[in-house]
């Protein structure tokens, strides 16, 4: 089984924002799949779907961005999923609006919902797409941006990089993660 955890914070008034862009990416591959969020433990909501023969888990932590990995590591342990068939889902400030970046590891880079995923599951060694929000204005401040909406010149981005997460990771169903890379990046 593979998990593809979205990152973001739940309740309506983070809805759309920019920090929750893994959330919307989670809730665009679930639409496409059929797949219904028919679980609610571990703090989070998630559901799983075969896909050509692959069982995949979608999951949105319900801890609030920065606690993200108190829902995670309990889903791994509880279904004994190795940290190879791990893929998270974020946003990220130092790439434009809709870029993506899919990695096979590396540091949390200052984002808070992965610094606590790598110290709850121990290791930077897991697969994660990471999609560009942009930075914002030097006078706004980042958690202001980061909890805001996309612009209208910024949503058409978002909306792209959003499907192309999903294709994204329904390719990685069927192969291995480097083809995936190699197709996505950039």
């Amino acid at each position: 089984m593979k998990l593809i955890v979205g990152l973001g914070n739940p309740g309506k008034k983070y809805e759309q924002t920019r920090h929750n862009v893994g959330f919307m990416a989670i809730d665009h591959l679930s639409k496409k799949l059929s797949l219904e969020f028919d679980k609610n433990k571990f703090q989070a909501v998630y559901g799983t779907k075969m896909i050509d023969g692959e069982k995949i888990m979608l999951c949105k932590p319900l801890t609030y961005m920065n606690l993200s990995g108190e829902a995670v590591r309990p889903l791994l342990d509880y279904y004994g999923m190795e940290l190879e068939d791990l893929l998270v889902i974020y946003d990220d400030l130092d790439l434009a609006p809709g870029k993506l970046r899919l990695r096979q590891k590396g540091s949390a880079g200052g984002h808070n919902g992965i610094k606590s995923i790598i110290k709850h599951v121990g290791t930077e060694q897991f697969k994660r797409i990471r999609i560009g929000i942009g930075r914002p204005d030097p006078r706004m401040d980042v958690i202001d941006y980061v909890l805001a909406r996309f612009s209208k010149d910024e949503q058409p981005l978002i909306d792209e990089a959003i499907a192309r997460t999903a294709q994204a990771c329904e390719k990685w169903a069927r192969s291995p993660f480097s083809q995936v890379m190699n197709e996505f990046n950039g």
